[in-house]
């Protein structure tokens, strides 16, 4: 255990020092702002209400989770993986006491701990500017819904980073990795949006988890089916990811 959590405080620091959650913060401080002025705009202009404080959040995050989101997973994969292999700081990494299958599973960890620290940045950045906005709609329930709600939209953008690590494990380029995730997740958002009767069962469609926990009454079933998809493509992925990783010469 000492090992992987060791393996695990290097990868963090590594993508600590390249600022993507820095990058993706910004990006994100500008969607807030940029959606609040244009609630307060359409408020004043047309005497629509828009959203209210804890719906803000939400939108923000159904926002956010189909853009920026994924591309910043797709930047720390590229980084944590055909970063190194290109530059050949890989092979230096697996010269250490350390298994192969600890160095994968600490760089995943680290990329699910940066996705899961912007998502809590997203979450209190957007419900303060929801608050002062807008702070006469807020409850406790509902605050309490918003934060299941962001903590439900954690397991598909994890998916989504396993499955670009494992593109990140079978191509050689950074670029390659890069430029085959934007077309696979467009492509994939098209099939979705064509044939929706497929959309809920697509690793894309299913970014949209996070809106089934909205709901009055939790709709167990569909909550059920959505976890169990996405743990089988997490299943998949991750097996693939390392088998891929374990087969490279360096």
């Amino acid at each position: 255990m000492a090992v992987f959590r060791a393996a695990l405080v290097n990868e963090l620091e590594k993508l600590w020092k390249k600022r993507k959650v820095l990058l993706a913060v910004v990006l994100s401080f500008a969607v807030i702002v940029i959606g609040q002025l244009l609630i307060v705009g359409i408020r004043s202009g047309w005497g629509i209400r828009g959203t209210g404080s804890l719906e803000f959040p939400i939108l923000v995050l159904t926002v956010v989770n189909n853009t920026i989101l994924p591309l910043f997973a797709a930047l720390l994969a590229i980084d944590c993986f055909s970063g190194e292999f290109s530059n050949n700081t890989a092979r230096f990494l697996l010269t250490r006491p350390v298994s192969r299958f600890k160095i994968f599973t600490a760089k995943v960890a680290a990329i699910a701990v940066f996705i899961a620290v912007n998502l809590v940045l997203l979450l209190l950045l957007s419900s303060v500017a929801g608050f002062l906005f807008n702070a006469n709609s807020a409850s406790l329930i509902s605050y309490i819904k918003t934060i299941l709600t962001y903590v439900a939209s954690f397991f598909p953008l994890f998916v989504i980073a396993l499955g670009i690590i494992l593109l990140a494990n079978t191509l050689k380029s950074g670029t390659s990795v890069f430029f085959a995730s934007v077309l696979l997740f467009l492509v994939l958002r098209g099939i979705g949006f064509v044939f929706p009767q497929f959309a809920g069962i697509l690793p894309t469609g299913l970014l949209d988890w996070h809106h089934l926990w909205l709901a009055n009454t939790l709709p167990l079933a569909k909550i059920t089916r959505g976890f169990l998809l996405l743990l089988g493509y997490a299943i998949i992925f991750f097996t693939a990811g390392y088998y891929f990783f374990e087969q490279k010469e360096f």
